[in-house]
């Protein structure tokens, strides 16, 4: 774990390729029957979308492909070919996949940094097509030249740190620094695969920040990462044990998830097999709910003897609280504070996977994006600002929406889905049912969880974030600051598009 005296050192990138055969990509290659195996098309192509073949080449790799755009260049393989054998074209496949807050080349950008841990040469990897949110708001750079842009994409990022602290309070407890500003969220087994759940465990590891458990209990093989895992004590109290509060540097309490506030939780019959009715104590097959609210909390001082209860077990943890974002979420996290919490976590509206309702995500909580500056603004106001941390979830899917979340007022952010798209998730909203993903990521059928593996799927998740790290180095870089602590707060860095005519700005507006 770093800490403010230690330079943490960061895992290395390694190539992690699509674990299927044909990867899904925007562009479709096809050589046709004219061609001689001359290989000049392997030999231009710089993206190596080609492999050789016993009787032409293969487009093996068309996923990489930058498209129409290479028209542009002098190694543009259509152009080359001397026998005209090579066409181009978008995948259909390609173009239905997604929705409007994760459309397909948002998609297919992240699966890209999740396998090279570099940044796509031709798909949006900034911005969904949602028609709101962070996706109407833009990053205010200092206005440059060119000269000068460029000489910032070339220089290095040295000294430039992305280090947050997690305990403010000035308390007994032991000061906790993550080296990014992201710990990985909730997502509890059951709910997912245990090899979903172990990848993103070890990558978080090896990251030096958090992975959280959910409520679904603490399964034996997460043991080993004790010191990077975060255990929840949501509602329905499963898998809740003082054993577990021990084990762990923090705990959190689940008051309310921002995709479906006011409805608890609700695991499907068939995902409850005799392994995860084990760790929940409940019958196989039976469907499991979360019920909303805590029934032993119905004031700050009701919070207080929860908080003081996982102090009194673990002296040595951190709390954090989770809460969705109601219209006075400003006041829950002063009383969160004044209850002793360490931690107040916002979850908006748009957070949770697939298997949250749509009528709950879009209609009863407050979208993040107007909770944070809330939720700041009104701590900054009390005095108490820089004595809690502030974690962001819930609609935050690249290194762009991490920075607006934090220049909005959050200290870091906590990420579920994005992880799951690393792991190749289409986004097919069949999370809820056992065998409901095809991409067993979100299953618990034994035979879907075994088309993952452990090593590719850690990797996959470390690569990502190496690639959103370096990019928020470039923004903090291009924004003359040192650190992302620096960036907390700073609304006037950022600008909503649709109003930027009723603002004189002297910079460069960035989605």
């Amino acid at each position: 774990m770093a800490s403010n005296k230690v330079t943490f050192i960061f895992p290395e990138v390694k190539e992690m390729p699509s674990r299927f055969r044909n990867a899904l990509g925007k562009y479709l290659i096809t050589i046709n029957k004219a061609c001689t195996n001359c290989g000049k098309c392997i030999e231009v192509c710089p993206y190596a979308v080609f492999k050789s073949g016993m009787k032409r080449p293969k487009a093996l790799s068309d996923h990489l492909c930058i498209g129409y755009d290479c028209s542009k260049n002098d190694y543009y393989c259509v152009n080359k070919c001397p026998e005209k054998a090579i066409s181009l074209r978008l995948n259909p496949s390609f173009e239905v996949l997604g929705d409007r807050r994760w459309p397909a080349e948002l998609l297919a950008s992240t699966w890209n940094m999740a396998a090279s841990g570099e940044l796509p040469a031709n798909l949006n990897y900034k911005t969904g097509n949602s028609g709101g949110g962070f996706d109407k708001i833009g990053i205010l750079f200092p206005e440059k030249s060119k000269k000068e842009e460029d000489d910032i994409k070339n220089e290095s990022l040295d000294g430039i740190s992305t280090a947050i602290d997690l305990n403010h309070s000035q308390d007994s407890r032991p000061e906790v620094t993550i080296p990014i500003p992201v710990y990985l969220g909730g997502m509890s087994f059951g709910s997912v695969s245990i090899v979903t759940m172990l990848s993103r465990v070890r990558a978080a590891t090896n990251l030096g920040t958090f992975c959280c458990t959910g409520e679904g209990g603490f399964p034996e093989e997460l043991i080993p990462y004790s010191d990077h895992i975060i255990t929840q004590v949501a509602t329905g109290l499963f898998g809740v044990k003082e054993e577990t509060i021990k084990r762990v540097r923090i705990v959190e309490f689940k008051y309310a998830q921002g995709a479906k506030p006011g409805l608890g939780g609700h695991l499907l019959g068939d995902k409850v097999t005799p392994r995860v009715a084990a760790m929940r104590q409940a019958v196989p097959g039976t469907a499991l709910f979360s019920p909303f609210p805590f029934h032993s909390v119905y004031s700050v001082e009701d919070h207080k003897k929860h908080v003081d209860w996982i102090k009194e077990v673990n002296p040595k943890t951190l709390v954090s609280i989770k809460v969705s974002t109601p219209t006075d979420v400003d006041m829950v996290a002063v009383g969160a504070y004044y209850a002793g919490a360490h931690i107040i976590h916002l979850d908006g509206s748009y957070g949770g996977t697939g298997a949250a309702p749509e009528i709950a995500k879009k209609n009863i909580a407050m979208p993040i994006e107007y909770a944070i500056p809330k939720v700041h603004k009104f701590l900054t106001s009390e005095g108490i600002r820089n004595k809690i941390t502030v974690i962001a979830s819930g609609g935050i899917r690249s290194a762009y929406d991490m920075a607006k979340a934090i220049a909005m007022g959050a200290d870091g952010i906590c990420i579920g889905t994005a992880d799951l798209v690393a792991l190749e998730c289409i986004r097919c909203h069949h999370c809820e049912s056992g065998r409901g993903c095809a991409r067993g990521i979100a299953t618990t059928d034994e035979e879907l969880t075994n088309l993952m593996n452990l090593e590719w799927g850690t990797q996959r998740i470390i690569n990502m974030y190496i690639s959103w790290r370096r990019q928020l180095m470039r923004i903090l870089k291009r924004l003359n600051m040192k650190s992302v602590t620096e960036l907390t707060g700073r609304t006037d860095l950022i600008a909503h598009i649709d109003h930027i005519h009723n603002r004189k700005l002297n910079g460069i507006l960035e989605l």
